[in-house]
């Protein structure tokens, strides 16, 4: 195993025995600098340039290894390091807690030094991979920005300058959130069905015209684009969010809307194209009987085009796998909509719901995620 020399790796352990121990082994391959608690673990860590890697003892005086994590974890430059616990507890409750405190791993003592090293090589290259990604998004975000500015300096006719923003913001979408797929394109077939089938309904039809529903299609794709303002410890989460967690990731309707009122003021949208894309970005979460977010807007209140949505993105989430959940069945999605008919949905957006279900399985069979 080779001597990597640009490679730290802080140990804190209070036994000068360990220390010593740990600081000969890693030392064959790391530069190893060796704390005896967690508060000097901080000082060191915030006065220095951040090391790579963090082997911790947890049961030390002055700061124990779970307090020390959990305030390396709270530091913007310092939360990616990877914390891992060198520790003779032997609880699932212990670990669960250094876990939910950011910790990425457990080494059990006494520990066998060719363990450790392995658990220190793989967390390396898993921090390298995290890091290759981050850099891959801004990247990403970089293009677009210059790909935007391109635009709004050629004032191109608005049908180009619709469809390359809408293909780049969608790109870049669907690379920071890896359950997208074709939740995107599945979505925007729902809303334009629901649209035609509701352009005829007292209701709707001084709204819904040809060139509106058309610019609903078009803005549909970009409900979700304040996603990309979430950070991915958040957004791609493979469990449940906590209670701050959901707090940050409900901002994304917020952050949607003010970068495409941004856009739209620079495009000098007269078409209307980004506004609607605004209005269903900010208002897809709202719910009929007011419940909702951001606003907590109930009824007509909501625009149309965010009420449409809400019909189009719960269903396609019914019918779709998550993490957190399998996929309900077409006929228990629908049931599932018409529940939350007047309370959490437009009544006559539900009830068109029923008229167009088939068309709907239909669009969902032919954007499988599996399809590409």
């Amino acid at each position: 195993m080779e001597y990597h020399a640009d490679t730290r790796i802080l140990v804190v352990d209070d036994e000068p025995a360990n220390r010593l121990i740990l600081e000969d082994l890693v030392g064959e391959h790391y530069a190893v600098h060796a704390m005896a608690n967690g508060r000097q673990a901080l000082e060191y860590l915030m006065s220095a340039d951040p090391v790579d890697l963090i082997l911790m003892d947890v049961m030390m005086p002055i700061m124990d290894g779970f307090e020390a994590c959990r305030r390396i974890k709270a530091e913007p430059r310092l939360q990616d390091i990877p914390v891992l616990f060198l520790t003779s507890l032997e609880s699932a409750a212990d670990e669960a807690r250094g876990l939910s405190l950011g910790a990425e791993d457990f080494i059990h003592k006494p520990f066998s030094p060719s363990v450790v090293l392995a658990r220190i090589r793989n967390h390396l290259e898993l921090a390298r991979g995290r890091r290759r990604l981050r850099e891959r998004n801004v990247e990403l975000e970089t293009l677009v920005a210059e790909r935007t500015r391109d635009l709004l300096r050629e004032k191109q006719q608005v049908i180009a300058s619709q469809g390359a923003t809408i293909t780049a913001l969608c790109t870049l979408a669907e690379v920071r959130d890896n359950e997208t797929g074709n939740h995107i394109r599945r979505t925007q077939n729902y809303v334009r069905v629901l649209a035609q089938r509701l352009r005829r309904h007292p209701r709707f039809a001084p709204e819904l015209s040809d060139e509106t529903i058309m610019l609903l299609y078009k803005s549909a794709p970009l409900h979700d684009i304040g996603k990309v303002a979430v950070p991915d410890a958040i957004l791609q989460k493979p469990g449940s969010l906590t209670t701050e967690e959901w707090v940050v990731m409900k901002r994304h309707a917020e952050y949607g809307r003010d970068a495409l009122a941004q856009a739209e003021k620079d495009l000098d949208d007269a078409a209307g194209f980004l506004r609607y894309a605004r209005e269903i970005a900010f208002g897809h979460h709202e719910k009929w009987n007011g419940s909702g977010y951001p606003q907590g807007l109930a009824g007509d209140s909501i625009p149309l085009s965010a009420r449409l949505m809400a019909v189009a993105d719960v269903y396609d989430a019914l019918i779709s796998k998550r993490v957190y959940k399998p996929a309900f069945p077409h006929d228990q999605a629908i049931a599932m909509i018409l529940e939350g008919r007047g309370t959490h949905f437009d009544p006559d957006i539900a009830d068109a719901l029923v008229e167009v279900a088939q068309e709907f399985m239909a669009i969902a069979t032919s954007f499988r995620d599996d399809q590409g």
